[in-house]
């Protein structure tokens, strides 16, 4: 995505006091507008869901364990298949989720998978419900809700996340289906900014997700990713993301979201993928945690990381490095790429590979478990897991 060169001195920016502060009283209110008296109201949300959703979050943020995320759209699906020479058919989407969902064991490493809508009605080959297949494994099934990132009018090149219309009645139809947690995720792009206009947006189009989702007994993911694309160093990063998450709690503080009801998918904060240097694992976690502990309420039960384009060895390690000390929430992943790029290759399509393939995705699995409980070595990895994932504007 191209961006506009921004003005030094524009007041439309990140870190250059572009956020109006938010008016309280004025100090020249005349003295009978000082002492009139105030009615002042308070929502009170709907509780039907509320003991679930908080099961539901710890359940799937219970030690040692973390989220599959398989939940590409088709076309994205379709380009993960295209790298082991497959088409992009319902049948080959149908084989390549029923690898990853049967394989035996997971659930010991895995507890929630998130679904895109396609895969949330399917079944395998044998007949049986692939949500039937994750309950039976002891895995809460998930769904992606958003409907796609689409261009932002009056910002710099950036996207804001469609889908509220007719988020209720799919979320109940989703409801019914056996999903009971979704995830919504939109983006915020350092090099493009990120304006306010963008951040505003991202935040709100959040918490309304969040509250539509819990309205009808889904727990919500909570999924501002701040690309890794550009070249800023990692003091840049927290910069944004301390000021985007801030936004975030406001406005589901807002829009009365049971705090203890949600899940978080935040980025780690590193430098940009093109900066000069590359933080250590160490690095990573220390600033990753500061930006956590001044923004992220302790009431909120889990912190489920995004990989975003990290080589699936550097997400193990950087997950490992946060949990070598107790945190206010459990920490853990929600990965896609970096569960599933060995299995693919491990893979290639073939019936004779299926097995050898679900141990490449038991092998990620129980790294990023060890990660969780702060117990993982990177002794023994192969090359492959080393090989970095990133790619510039990244859709999915």
């Amino acid at each position: 995505m191209a961006c506009a060169k921004l003005n030094a001195a524009s007041s439309q920016w990140i870190g250059q006091q572009s956020f109006t502060q938010r008016q309280g009283s004025s100090s020249s209110s005349s003295s009978s507008t000082r002492f009139a008296t105030r009615r002042v109201s308070f929502p009170i949300r709907a509780k039907a869901y509320n003991e679930e959703l908080v099961q539901t979050a710890k359940t799937i943020a219970s030690p040692g364990r973390g989220i599959l995320a398989i939940d590409e759209s088709n076309a994205t699906c379709g380009k993960r298949l295209s790298s082991i020479g497959l088409d992009n058919t319902e049948t080959n989407r149908q084989a390549y989720r029923q690898l990853l969902l049967t394989t035996p064991g997971l659930g010991e490493y895995i507890s929630g998978a998130i679904l895109f809508e396609e895969t949330l009605y399917q079944s395998t080959t044998d007949g049986k419900k692939f949500v039937d297949c994750l309950r039976d494994a002891k895995i809460v099934p998930g769904i992606k809700v958003d409907k796609g990132l689409v261009p932002l009018p009056g910002s710099n090149n950036e996207s804001w996340c469609q889908g509220l219309d007719g988020l209720a009645s799919r979320s109940a139809e989703y409801y019914k289906q056996g999903a009971r947690f979704a995830k919504w995720r939109t983006v915020v792009s350092i090099p493009c900014g990120p304006s306010a206009l963008a951040v505003k947006e991202a935040a709100w189009g959040l918490a309304r997700y969040a509250a539509i989702s819990q309205d009808n007994g889904l727990v919500p993911i909570v999924e501002p990713e701040i690309l890794l694309d550009g070249d800023h160093p990692i003091d840049r990063t927290l910069e944004v993301a301390e000021k985007v998450w801030s936004e975030v709690f406001f406005y589901l503080a807002e829009n009365n979201v049971l705090f203890e009801g949600i899940l978080l998918k935040p980025s780690m904060v590193t430098p940009g993928a093109e900066h000069k240097e590359k933080a250590s694992p160490e690095t990573i976690a220390k600033y990753t945690l500061t930006m956590l502990k001044r923004r992220v309420p302790p009431a909120v039960p889990g912190i489920m990381f995004l990989s975003g384009g990290q080589s699936e060895a550097e997400a193990t390690l950087n997950l490992n490095a946060m949990n070598q000390s107790p945190n206010p929430w459990h920490v853990s992943f929600s990965y896609a790429r970096a569960l599933q790029n060995s299995v693919l290759k491990s893979w290639q399509g073939r019936p004779e590979n299926i097995e050898a393939a679900q141990k490449s995705l038991l092998v990620r699995a129980k790294a990023n478990s060890l990660a969780q409980l702060g117990k993982y070595s990177a002794e023994g990895e192969n090359e492959e897991a080393k090989k970095g994932m990133f790619v510039k504007g990244y859709t999915y």
